[in-house]
C-alpha cells in the first residue's frame, strides 16, 4: 500500500521487486511470501461480523492478487518469476508443489507464495515458516515496518529497547509480537533463524544479508 492510500501501489511494488533482485544479484536463492493486509484483513473482518474462516479464505485471496502485482513488478525489471498458491487456480498462477519449487530456484527464478497455508485460522507468518521449513530456507527474513524486535512497541512507546538478538524461547514466553507463535514455534523446532529488519528502508534487504543495517535475529538460545 502507497502513501495514497492505493491497496497496491505501482511504485511501491517497483521498490519491493528491486530489494528482491538486488538479493539475488547477490547470489541468494529467494522465496517471497506476501500478506494481504493492504487489500483484506480476515481477523478484522471477523471481528466485524464475517465469520472467522471465509474471511481468512478471503485474504488468502488478497495474498494471491499482491503475489501476482510483485511477479509483475520483477518481470518488468526481467526477473524471472512463478507464483504458487496454496489454494490451486491453475488459470492464475500454478498450484505449490516443492519439488516444482525447487527446480525453479535452480533455474534462477524467484518464487512467490500466495495464500498462506491454504487453511483458514492461519496467518502469512505461519505460511512463511513452514514454505521456509519445506524449502530447507537458511533463514527467513521478516520484512516489516520497524528494524526489528523491541522489548515494548516502539511506536507507543518512546523507551523500548531493541534486542540484536533474541531466543525463540524469550519471543514465546513475553509474547514480543513478532511473527504468530504457531509461526515461531515451527522455525524454532527447524532450526531456521527469522531476521526481523524493516522493508520500507530503500537497499534494506541486501544490507541485511550482507550482515550491514539494523535487524533482530531470532534464534536457538546462545547460537
Amino acid at each position: 500500500m502507497g502513501e495514497g492510500g492505493l491497496a497496491i501501489d505501482p511504485a511501491v511494488t517497483a521498490r519491493v521487486a528491486g530489494e528482491i533482485a538486488d538479493a539475488r544479484a547477490a547470489g541468494y536463492e529467494v522465496c517471497v511470501v506476501v500478506g494481504g493486509g493492504n487489500i483484506f484483513r480476515g481477523l478484522s473482518a471477523a471481528a466485524k461480523g464475517i465469520e472467522r474462516a471465509t474471511a481468512d479464505y478471503m485474504g488468502m485471496l488478497a495474498t494471491v492478487m499482491n503475489a501476482l502485482a510483485v511477479q509483475n513488478a520483477l518481470e518488468q525489471i526481467g526477473i524471472d518469476t512463478r507464483v504458487q498458491s496454496a489454494i490451486p487456480m491453475q488459470s492464475v498462477c500454478e498450484p505449490f508443489i516443492r519439488r516444482r519449487a525447487e527446480r525453479h530456484l535452480e533455474k534462477g527464478r524467484v518464487v512467490i507464495f500466495a495464500a498462506g497455508v491454504g487453511s483458514p485460522f492461519f496467518t502469512t507468518d505461519s505460511g512463511a515458516a513452514l514454505r521456509a521449513a519445506e524449502m530447507k530456507c537458511d533463514a527467513l527474513f521478516k520484512g516489516t515496518s520497524v528494524d526489528g524486535v523491541y522489548d515494548a512497541d516502539p511506536k507507543k512507546v518512546p523507551t523500548a529497547k531493541r534486542f540484536e538478538t533474541v531466543a525463540y524461547s524469550t519471543v514465546l514466553a513475553q509474547d514480543l509480537k513478532v511473527m504468530d507463535a504457531s509461526a515461531i514455534a515451527l522455525c524454532r523446532d527447524n532450526n531456521i533463524p527469522i531476521v526481523v529488519f524493516n522493508i520500507r528502508e530503500h537497499g534494506n534487504l541486501a544490507a541485511v544479508l550482507r550482515g550491514e543495517g539494523v535487524s533482530t535475529v531470532v534464534q536457538a538460545q546462545g547460537e
